[in-house]
């Protein structure tokens, strides 16, 4: 499945790098920038979440909930956050059923060879649970910068 703007956001629940569970549900109300990746501490990744992590007074004062989802453990993301000092909540996805119903789970080519596993993607969702604008393949360097601008049109 592909969610496309105007969509209700598929929900779910999954475990935060200290074991929490976190739910969509839970954070309605306030704008939720959802966005998956491959692997913590690869370079793109980690270009990704410090980017984030630099504008983050960004994202606060546009009252975002930065949510980052990849099929590593809880364990592999409390690492990784507390590594890069990262404030956005990272959610693990092992099975990548979440990642699969926002189609961020699928076919892709890196490097030449085809492979299946999980696309750099984000999902901008709004107050109110629907889809607001999504990125099918969103650039690590990039990404906090387009987010932010539609986070602002959204205001």
């Amino acid at each position: 499945m592909n969610v496309q703007a105007g969509d209700p956001a598929p929900l779910f629940t999954l475990k935060g790098p200290d074991g929490d569970e976190v739910s969509l549900e839970d954070l309605r109300g306030r704008p939720v920038v959802l966005y998956f990746y491959p692997k913590d501490d690869s370079p793109g990744c980690t270009t990704q979440a410090c980017d984030i992590r630099d504008r983050w007074a960004e994202f606060e004062a546009a009252g975002a909930i930065v949510v980052g989802v990849s099929p590593d453990g809880a364990d592999v993301h409390h690492a990784f956050r507390h590594k890069h000092d990262l404030p956005q909540i990272l959610l693990a996805d092992p099975g990548h059923e979440v990642m699969e119903r926002y189609g961020a789970w699928g076919e892709k080519v890196l490097y030449g060879r085809k492979s299946v596993g999980a696309i750099r993607s984000s999902v901008l969702i709004g107050p109110d649970g629907q889809v607001a604008k999504v990125w099918k393949r969103a650039q690590a360097r990039s990404h906090a910068e387009r987010v932010l601008r539609a986070l602002q049109d959204m205001a």
